[in-house]
């Protein structure tokens, strides 16, 4: 986004925070339009530049911080997710960790596995899986959409056993 907002506009993103930054506004939603009016912004890079000039996009949050935030009131889950992350580290070494504000997602070359605390007693595991047979636990997408081709629904650690183990290293496969 911030090399499409050089080009388009010639000047970088500091820029147009800073003129952001000037007209002191409170909301979000004043920053894109004021961006758009004024600037002739499209309303993808006025969203950009209002979520960098208030720090609320994922990118302006520490990645810990973001963990933190996401198992608020439900930190009973996250011995799954650190179990799960434990797992893929030991797939390979081009495994990559990226939290984002409600999940985490796992990539390869793409993304292969998704982690998202659901419920206050649910953890749900999206799979990216080629052609994978349905079973019991594991389901269709569900609210992954085209994220996933699959979920798996976790409640406790144990629920990351050996059949999970395999299902997350193909799907990470499939993704190298």
């Amino acid at each position: 986004m911030e090399k499409g907002l050089l080009e388009k506009t010639g000047k970088p993103l500091n820029h147009w925070v800073s003129i952001v930054k000037k007209e002191n506004f409170e909301k979000h939603g004043q920053i894109i339009s004021f961006l758009k009016s004024e600037h002739g912004f499209t309303h993808g890079f006025a969203n950009f530049v209002a979520h960098k000039s208030r720090e609320s996009d994922a990118a302006s949050i520490d990645d810990q911080e973001l963990i933190t935030n996401q198992y608020k009131g439900k930190e009973y889950l996250k011995p799954i997710l650190d179990k799960i992350l434990k797992i893929v580290q030991e797939f390979g070494d081009d495994v990559q960790v990226a939290p984002k504000k409600a999940s985490v997602s796992l990539r390869r070359k793409r993304q292969f596995a998704l982690v998202q605390p659901s419920t206050k007693t649910r953890v749900d595991l999206g799979l990216k899986l080629n052609d994978a047979e349905l079973t019991e636990r594991l389901e269709k997408s569900g609210p992954f959409g085209t994220m996933c081709t699959n979920r798996v629904r976790l409640s406790e650690t144990s629920d990351v056993d050996d059949e999970l183990v395999r299902w997350m290293k193909t799907a990470y496969e499939q993704a190298g």
